[in-house]
This record gives C-alpha cells, sequence and structure tokens, in this order.
C-alpha cells in the first residue's frame, strides 16, 4: 500500500457519517470545523490497521469484530485528561458540607463517578472518605466508577500512577494512599493501598444509552465533571434528569466548572459554581 494510500482524507460525507455514529451510540457530538484534527487523530489507527480509506475504518467500527477498535475510536476524539485533587474546591464542599453529617450520624457515603476515567477522581473521593470517616463506617461507603472507555478502565483497575500523577495529593494523604515502588528509567511508580481501593468498584456504562442503567442508587454524591461538553443541550438536560432520579434528597451532583446547567430544565438546585443539589 502506497503512502498516499496510507495518508487518505476526511471526505465531507465520512465526516459526516462519523459525526452521526458518534451522536446516535454515545452522544458525542463532533463540531464542524474540527474535521482535520479528527483525521490526525485517527489516522494512526487507520494506518495500524492497514485501511486504505475512512469509508472502510468507519464500516469497521460498525461491526461486532470492530466493537473494541470502536472504543479506542471514542477514545481517540475524545480528551480523558484527569488528576487527583482535580478543582479542589469540590472536594472542600464535600469535606465541610457533606462529610460531618455523614460522620456524626455513622452513615456511609454512597457515589457515583461518571466518566471516572483512569481512576484519579474515584480514588480521590475514596481518600478524602477513609481520611475522615472512621471505621467500621469507611468500609461500608461505596464508589461505583463507570466510564466508557474500557482503555482507561483498564489503567484504572491497575491503579499505578508515576511521580507526576501524584504531585497533588496532599503529602500527609499521599503516605496513607499509596506505596511507592523503586524507580523504572528513572520514574517512580505509586500504586493505591487496598485500603483505598476497596470500596471503589468500575465498570463500563454508555451514558447515552437509551435502555435503563444498571444501578439503581440512590447516590448521596454523583460526579460528571468535563464530561458533558461534547453533548448538546437536548443530550445534558436528558443526563442530568437522569442523575437526578438517582440522587437521594439532599444529595449532590458535580460537574466541571467549565460547564452549566443554567439553560436546562432540571430538578436540581444551584448550590455554587459546579455544585447543585436536589430538593
Amino acid at each position: 500500500m502506497s503512502t498516499d494510500e496510507l495518508n487518505p482524507p476526511l471526505l465531507p460525507v465520512e465526516f459526516e457519517q462519523l459525526r452521526a455514529i458518534m451522536y446516535a451510540s454515545v452522544g458525542i457530538a463532533l463540531q464542524v470545523g474540527k474535521e482535520e484534527l479528527i483525521r490526525t487523530r485517527l489516522l494512526k489507527r487507520l494506518r495500524e490497521l492497514r485501511m486504505g480509506s475512512f469509508v472502510t475504518y468507519i464500516a469497521f467500527v460498525q461491526t461486532p469484530p470492530g466493537r473494541k477498535e470502536f472504543s479506542t475510536m471514542v477514545d481517540l476524539l475524545t480528551t480523558n485528561k484527569t488528576n487527583f485533587f482535580r478543582e479542589e474546591a469540590h472536594f472542600d464542599f464535600i469535606k465541610e458540607r457533606v462529610l460531618p453529617t455523614h460522620r456524626n450520624e455513622r452513615r456511609p457515603v454512597i457515589i457515583w463517578s461518571a466518566g471516572c476515567s483512569s481512576g484519579e477522581e474515584p480514588y480521590t473521593l475514596s481518600m478524602i472518605l477513609r481520611d475522615a470517616i472512621p471505621e467500621p463506617t469507611y468500609s461500608k461507603c461505596r464508589i461505583l466508577a463507570t466510564d466508557l472507555s474500557t482503555i482507561v478502565l483498564a489503567k484504572a483497575k491497575v491503579a499505578q500512577y508515576d511521580e507526576l500523577n501524584v504531585a497533588d495529593v496532599p503529602p500527609e494523604i499521599q503516605s496513607k494512599s499509596f506505596v511507592p515502588s523503586p524507580p523504572v528509567d528513572g520514574i517512580r511508580r505509586y500504586e493505591v493501598k487496598p485500603e483505598v481501593r476497596k470500596i471503589v468498584t468500575f465498570g463500563r456504562l454508555n451514558l447515552n444509552q437509551a435502555e435503563a442503567w444498571p444501578m439503581r442508587g440512590p447516590f448521596d454524591l454523583i460526579f460528571c465533571r468535563n464530561v458533558m461538553i461534547y453533548f448538546d443541550d437536548p443530550t445534558r438536560e436528558r443526563l442530568v434528569n437522569r442523575f437526578a432520579e438517582l440522587l437521594s434528597p439532599g444529595g449532590f451532583l458535580f460537574i466541571g466548572h467549565s460547564e452549566s446547567l443554567s439553560s436546562l430544565k432540571t430538578g436540581l438546585r444551584y448550590v455554587k459554581p459546579a455544585v447543585y443539589e436536589k430538593v
């Protein structure tokens, strides 16, 4: 196969096919004007699969043998950037507003991290619960962590991160939550301790699936941060109202600070930037 055949253009009709597939299957609305970015992100996969056109690739990801490749495609077309204690104001809110009540009443906290990526968010939540809630209540807490991508879920389950990843973890929590390993090629790895991992359960979930979600709730807290930036307003409104149904009364939904629900009709009350309450 020649160099030109391994460097195909993304034709307008092919871009529209990609947009339709992504929207129908996972609710992601690819933006017009991003064609070259999308082409660049997918081109490496076409070359690795020895496919000479995007139409061949698009047809493949819609077949049963291409199911795994579809997950890879979604990964490439979205951003899974995250880190421990990201948007720290949310965790301060939980420590100040939520945990005192649960600690005093000895009630476990039930949380859903929707769009958990490579695990930093749910493990951060587990760390602050463990730091604030004594046993045996802590061991009864539960964190459900879901993502569409099997690739990032596999990384999350391994629970190993390099030293740059854990740099934002407060030193006192870092020492209680990670086991360091000897450096390899100058890079030290840190593994999340079993005590932190034990209350976190990972699973794959397409938030945009038409059928009912398998979880029943109720959840005290739902995190869905920097996920809805890929959705249009009707999809976001539908998703937020599904979240609201699974929140306990007085439960909180946390979204990304670059996101807003102000234009949507929901059963949630604005509390502070990126925090909403079910009343």
